[in-house]
């Protein structure tokens, strides 16, 4: 058995996925199952998010799951066995008013997925994405001139 290690990530920041994911294969040889659970939304209209928190959005729901999903993805296809999976949400089959980012990045997950699933089974990769409806999650309140503040995690 091995003892448990924390290692903290962030993420939205694509840029240390790909350490965090070689950190992690050094210390346990590979990765058995890989869950991608991350999110982060805004709730507002079109008009009134920014551009900045969009990405923002995009790069926490879409960009940072595929980034660490292709970080190990290499290693599972040598040993020709793993699973992947993809916690989502409904919102990436459906989108509601004011949440346009959020769904759009979880419609693009669910996208990639589904065809990453295709292209894996010859190598007995299995990948699933779960959707569950809407959930309970931490908020912080709105601060005035603070876009951070509105962000659900």
């Amino acid at each position: 058995t091995y003892a448990p290690k924390l290692i903290l990530l962030d993420i939205s920041d694509i840029n240390c996925i790909r350490d965090i994911a070689k950190e992690i294969l050094n210390c346990y040889g590979c990765v058995d199952i890989l869950i991608n659970n991350s999110s982060m939304k805004v709730k507002g209209a079109v008009q009134s998010i920014s551009l900045e928190l969009d990405k923002k959005i995009m790069d926490a729901n879409y960009f940072g799951p595929i980034t660490l999903t292709k970080a190990i993805l290499p290693n599972m296809i040598s040993r020709r066995t793993g699973q992947i999976v993809l916690i989502n949400s409904i919102q990436g089959k459906i989108g509601i008013p004011f949440r346009a980012a959020y769904a759009a990045s979880k419609h693009a997950a669910v996208g990639f997925f589904d065809c990453l699933r295709a292209e894996m089974e010859e190598f007995d990769i299995s990948v699933s994405t779960v959707n569950p409806t809407f959930i309970c999650s931490y908020h912080r309140q709105q601060a005035p001139g603070n876009w951070e503040a509105s962000i659900w995690k």
